[in-house]
């Protein structure tokens, strides 16, 4: 079958239109992943059982595939009486699948913090939380901003596996057009060129973001 130019470029509209359901999935994973990434470090370090805990659960995290995952959430959970809609699903599943990964970067981000600003935090009377918010965590974000970008964007091309579940986002868009019109090669064409822009322009971003970072860090 020959490409159609014409008929791919009409079928643009429609595919980016359903592209604000993808950048708002992508956010608000990247959001609660993030904190819940934070939050199960911060627990690992909070005693020496929770960190046995912790780890258990952040391997459990990780060594489990994003699609069981949403999979078990959108068709296990209604089982037991509790049923979410498919784009609380979604969030919830990309966000429970990166917090794991997010947590082994925060690891890092404050293992690579001198243990004198703990001690120098503490020293000033500061709470634990508030040594954590005013102390750590900014230094952190500087150490693990790239990391923690390029996880962002494996968020955004994870999002189209919402698609399984019916989430009206752009690659599932795609798929509605090309099983209505027997066309796949156009819509995947277009999918894949608009999902390769924005992971371009984001990777573009990090890295002047990395630049900045490591620029003020030098002064």
């Amino acid at each position: 079958m020959i490409f159609d130019l014409g008929f791919a470029l009409s079928i643009v509209p429609p595919i980016a239109k359903a592209l604000g359901t993808t950048l708002a999935v992508t956010l608000l994973s990247c959001i609660f992943a993030a904190l819940l990434g934070f939050g199960l470090e911060i627990t690992r370090r909070s005693s020496e059982p929770m960190r046995y805990v912790m780890r258990f659960v952040i391997d459990f995290i990780r060594s489990t595939p994003v699609l069981v995952q949403l999979y078990f959430l959108y068709y296990v959970l209604p089982v037991y009486g509790i049923k979410l809609p498919a784009l609380v699903v979604g969030v919830a599943a990309l966000s429970i699948y990166y917090c794991g990964y997010l947590a082994e970067v925060f690891k890092a981000g404050i293992d690579g913090i001198a243990k004198g600003q703990f001690e120098a935090a503490k020293s000033l009377g500061l709470k634990h939380w508030q040594s954590v918010l005013l102390v750590i965590a900014p230094q952190m974000l500087r150490n693990i901003a790239a990391p923690m970008g390029n996880y962002f964007i494996s968020i955004f091309k994870s999002a189209p596996y919402l698609a399984v579940i019916a989430v009206p986002e752009s690659f599932g868009s795609a798929l509605d057009i090309a099983s209505d019109t027997f066309r796949y090669g156009e819509p995947m064409a277009v999918v894949g060129a608009i999902f390769l822009a924005i992971a371009v322009t984001l990777s573009f971003l990090i890295r002047q973001l990395e630049a900045r970072l490591a620029l003020s860090a030098k002064r």
